[in-house]
């Protein structure tokens, strides 16, 4: 399908956004990322925290059937996070208006970005994305079982200025009832994560709910974010009740336990944004 909006305009959120990208980056050759709050006599008060989130972006679709990516760069824009994954993107795909998206947003607000692809669609393709504020240094596809459609995990490697090399793998699995198809991509994704030798953060839609095997499996593997006190629910973004976007870092000696916060976007996309601050990992 071909969406009536055509291809959006992105001159103007560029023009707000990329003078902050420019502070931002200005920043970060100072204090290299955020820092844990606290008062001054806290040890922790200056440490430098990695702020991560996952967004399903719906190819910038909003909760109004509206396609607006310009609108998806400003939700994304108040998460200021450091490192972005997102779920569901279009690259030149016609429903889209023939957008690389992926490009698109990463240039708006200043940020590297990478691409993988699930497969072909409407004249592009549709898959996963990353934004991150540093260099990425490499990016893979882990190509995951088939479901009712292809997978893949996007895999980046970057060195965060504080906190030192991870990998960020941002996954989208099945989505039907029966997780036959999800549990297997799930173990798919639990055996690559397993041969990783630097810290890492697992993060996207994961299409089950806390207590699946699917999230038990994945989240034993590291720390999962816990919840607010309301719940972590991010679907659908108007009234949230299915709790199916997370964030787990591992292994889980590697990394202090964090909190994750769901933020109250409700238009952008059927889905909400969830966000957390992860202190610096131990190392050896």
């Amino acid at each position: 399908m071909r969406s009536k909006a055509g291809r959006p305009c992105f001159e103007a959120i560029r023009r707000r956004y990329l003078p902050m990208a420019a502070c931002l980056a200005a920043a970060l050759t100072v204090c290299a990322c955020h820092t844990t709050p606290g008062g001054s006599d806290d040890a922790s008060a200056s440490a430098p925290t990695l702020r991560i989130a996952t967004y399903n972006i719906r190819h910038g679709r909003g909760t109004d059937d509206i396609l607006d990516l310009d609108r998806t760069a400003r939700a994304i824009a108040t998460l200021d996070a450091d490192i972005v994954a997102l779920q569901e993107v279009d690259e030149k795909v016609g429903r889209s208006g023939g957008v690389d998206e992926a490009a698109t947003l990463g240039r708006t607000l200043g940020m590297h970005h990478a691409f993988g692809s699930f497969m072909d669609y409407d004249g592009g393709r549709y898959g996963l994305a990353i934004l991150s504020r540093w260099p990425i240094e490499s990016a893979t596809t882990w190509r995951l079982p088939t479901g009712n459609e292809p997978r893949v995990a996007l895999a980046i490697e970057v060195d965060p200025p504080g906190i030192g090399p991870c990998t960020i793998v941002d996954v989208h699995f099945d989505w039907v009832k029966d997780d036959g198809f999800r549990f297997a991509q799930a173990e798919a994704v639990a055996e690559r994560l397993s041969m990783l030798d630097r810290p890492w953060i697992l993060l996207g839609d994961f299409n089950d709910s806390p207590g699946t095997r699917t999230r038990r499996l994945l989240g034993g593997l590291g720390i999962e974010g816990r919840g607010p006190e309301g719940g972590s629910a991010t679907w659908p973004a108007t009234a949230p009740t299915v709790d199916i976007d997370t964030i787990i870092a591992g292994p889980g000696e590697t990394w202090h336990a964090f909190e994750k916060r769901i933020d109250p976007e409700e238009t952008a996309s059927d889905h909400r944004p969830v966000v957390a601050d992860l202190p610096t990992p131990r190392r050896p």
